[in-house]
């Protein structure tokens, strides 16, 4: 045809290059003026370049009331596609603040369903990409339906396909509970925000001023709330942590997370190790030290390391295997369980379940915190959690006792009680009801009392310490009754946890035979 275009295609091709400016070239420059990337920029840096299918890129709304006749753009404010991520397929969601502040209407949820059903019917992960002022208020009820529609669909694909959102501007109002809906929430840093009612509302109601950051900002829910898990600085670090999350997740429940050998020996001993707990049972260490010395070098991704720091949990690799790793950190806390660490651990701890994800438990744990706020605000229901969803887990389970193992926090954390499948010690470890200590205060008390000194009673004390640690809060009496499975020094941790994994990665089953039942009850 040489030159000459058909006018059909010619129309095409205008029609494409209409919808790609969404709400239109100023918009566009107010977006890039706030320091963000549009729907389309962020998609082409999220998936391997020319694999990106868009659908749906002619749909329009078709409301009529309070103007809306008039305010249409192809797309209506969403983009939505499927392409490849590393090599691997993904379902991409956009939301378009340049046309209507990315509001969701109708058929722009419906957008978003179809985009949903098609990664969940072909086992891929969902990323969604918020940027939205909330409901099409203009729509009334539709829009509403839409939200709907659309955590229907979020709950659908809750333990089956991994679900990722990044909140990249505004997130306001029932728009909030799609993210929360999902696995893992990364929030930009100064120009996302999510909250149920936004300021003026706040002032409104209660008389309380705050502006948006503080009221729903980054630093706010990774560090108080703990609704976002991760923070990024801008757009592209945000579609960086996902991709790195991505390399760690399967792409759905049927298939196992992939295996990345970087060629770390997987004998390889630390002696450092041999000597990172402290002889002062109440000085703190710092786990991140043990977690990093035992996985891949460098494989080590923490997730929600801004809240609840007294528990640490995160994605690691042994041996090139993908691991989820829950730890106490002793630095903090002394590694006590509250009730934000509870809920922190146990929602991770079911994720990796879902994803056929192995757990590798480092327990240095003194207890729950004790106090009124904590017992007020449901610490027996919310340990309880950790408790459900580790015995629930069937995945791999593997637990390294390097200190403190007391009481109910010690059964919780991924105890053999609660199926591990494979425990090691420590010859550091105590494990037992409470620590020595408080132990010998309650079984000597009447012994204590007739000390006819302070330093008397002192060293009597010293001594009765020792003799409960060399009869009960010790290692060996654990491993003796099978508790444990092997003592050994603390540089053989590595060898022998994927000497353990090697073993155990083809186990399927509990163990346990049970009548079939539709779902647990989870104390949440």
């Amino acid at each position: 045809m040489g030159d000459d275009i058909r006018p059909e295609i010619a129309k095409l091709r205008e029609l494409i290059n209409q919808a790609k400016l969404g709400g239109g070239a100023k918009a566009i420059e107010k977006q890039h003026a706030k320091g963000k990337l549009t729907a389309r920029e962020r998609l082409d840096l999220l998936f391997d370049s020319g694999t990106f299918l868009e659908i749906d890129m002619f749909v329009t709304h078709r409301a009529t009331e309070f103007g809306m006749d008039k305010k249409k753009a192809l797309g209506d404010g969403v983009v939505t596609g499927i392409g490849r991520i590393e090599g691997r397929t993904a379902v991409g969601i956009a939301q378009d603040f340049t046309f209507m502040g990315g509001s969701l209407g109708e058929t722009h949820a419906s957008k978003i369903v179809k985009a949903m059903k098609i990664a969940l019917s072909i086992g891929a992960p969902i990323i969604f990409l918020n940027d939205s002022g909330g409901a099409r208020i203009q729509e009334g009820v539709d829009s509403l339906k839409g939200y709907g529609d659309v955590f229907y669909m979020n709950v659908h694909s809750s333990g089956v396909i991994p679900q990722i959102a990044a909140i990249m501007g505004p997130c306001a109002g029932g728009a909030v509970y799609s993210p929360a809906l999902m696995d893992f929430i990364i929030m930009v840093r100064n120009t996302s925000f999510m909250f149920i009612t936004g300021p003026r509302v706040v002032k409104a109601a209660v008389g309380e001023e705050v502006d948006e950051f503080s009221l729903g900002g980054a630093e706010v829910h990774a560090g108080k709330s703990g609704v976002a898990h991760f923070i990024a600085s801008n757009d592209k670090e945000a579609i960086t942590i996902i991709k790195k999350l991505l390399s760690y997740l399967p792409s759905n429940n049927m298939e196992a997370p992939p295996r990345i050998n970087i060629g770390d020996d997987p004998y390889r001993v630390d002696e450092e190790l041999n000597n990172i707990v402290p002889e002062d049972p109440l000085k703190p260490y710092d786990m991140y030290k043990v977690i990093n010395s035992v996985v891949d070098k460098g494989t080590f991704f923490e997730v929600h390391a801004q809240y609840a720091r007294n528990a640490i949990v995160g994605f690691a690799r042994l041996n090139g295997w993908v691991v989820g790793v829950v730890a106490n950190q002793p630095n903090y806390l002394s590694g006590a369980l509250d009730i934000n660490a509870s809920d922190k651990i146990s929602r991770f701890v079911r994720f990796l379940d879902a994803f056929n994800i192995p757990v590798l438990t480092f327990m240095d744990v003194p207890g729950f915190i004790p106090g009124t706020y904590q017992e007020h605000n449901g610490i027996i229901r919310h340990g309880a959690k950790i408790i459900y969803a580790y015995a629930e887990a069937t995945v791999p389970k593997l637990t390294v006792i390097t200190r403190k193992a007391y009481g109910g926090s010690y059964i919780a954390m991924g105890s053999r009680h609660l199926g591990a499948d494979f425990v090691i010690a420590w010859p550091t470890a105590e494990i037992a009801v409470m620590g020595p200590k408080g132990a010998a205060e309650i079984i000597w008390r009447k012994e204590l009392t007739k000390a006819p000194t302070p330093e008397e009673r002192e060293e009597l004390l010293n001594k009765l310490v020792q003799d409960y640690k060399n009869k009960i809060a010790n290692p060996y009496v654990a491993a003796s009754r099978g508790y444990v499975d092997s003592v050994i020094e603390p540089g053989q941790t590595r060898p022998a946890l994927i000497q353990a994994l090697n073993a155990l990665l083809t186990k399927r089953d509990t163990g346990i035979r049970a009548p079939p039942r539709k779902h647990g009850n989870m104390p949440v």
